[in-house]
């Protein structure tokens, strides 16, 4: 028989790779961001394995909810140990659900495929929101046992 293993499915290349330089110092916030991307790889491929409507749905509600969820825990970090900028970080953190669940009603009235666009705002933002603003509160947490 003939060798096939030359026939395994790629898989679709990681949008986002976890890099130390998003650590916040702060494990279970790492974990967090780290599921994050994950969920975000898991849209991009299967975006780019044109899979249907539906699936894509799921996945992008799966992040949403997810994305609530990692927001109020750094809420209440932030809340407890008196981060100064607790409210315009929070501001950020509304910011971005408004925009997701724009995005999710988007794609449950028109249908609308979700673009390499979309992903790049979702890596960009969520790039750009760990490195310029999570990062912001690890001296105040980690000041107050936080990591």
């Amino acid at each position: 028989m003939a060798d096939q293993s030359h026939m395994k499915v790629a898989t679709p290349p990681k949008l986002i790779v976890w890099s130390e330089r998003y650590s916040v110092g702060i494990s279970r916030i790492d974990e967090q961001h780290q599921r994050l991307i994950d969920l975000i790889n898991d849209l991009h491929g299967a975006m780019l394995e044109k899979q249907e409507e539906p699936e894509l749905s799921k996945i992008l509600d799966g992040l949403a909810a997810y994305a609530v969820s990692h927001f109020a825990t750094e809420e209440t970090l932030m809340k407890k140990f008196g981060y100064p900028d607790y409210e315009r970080h929070k501001g950020e953190h509304d910011r971005l659900m408004a925009q997701v669940r724009l995005l999710l009603e988007k794609s449950r009235t028109n249908k609308a495929e979700l673009t390499q666009e979309v992903m790049t705002f979702l890596q960009r933002w969520l790039i750009g929101h760990i490195v310029n603003v999570d990062k912001r509160y690890t001296a105040h947490l980690n000041a107050a046992g936080v990591n």
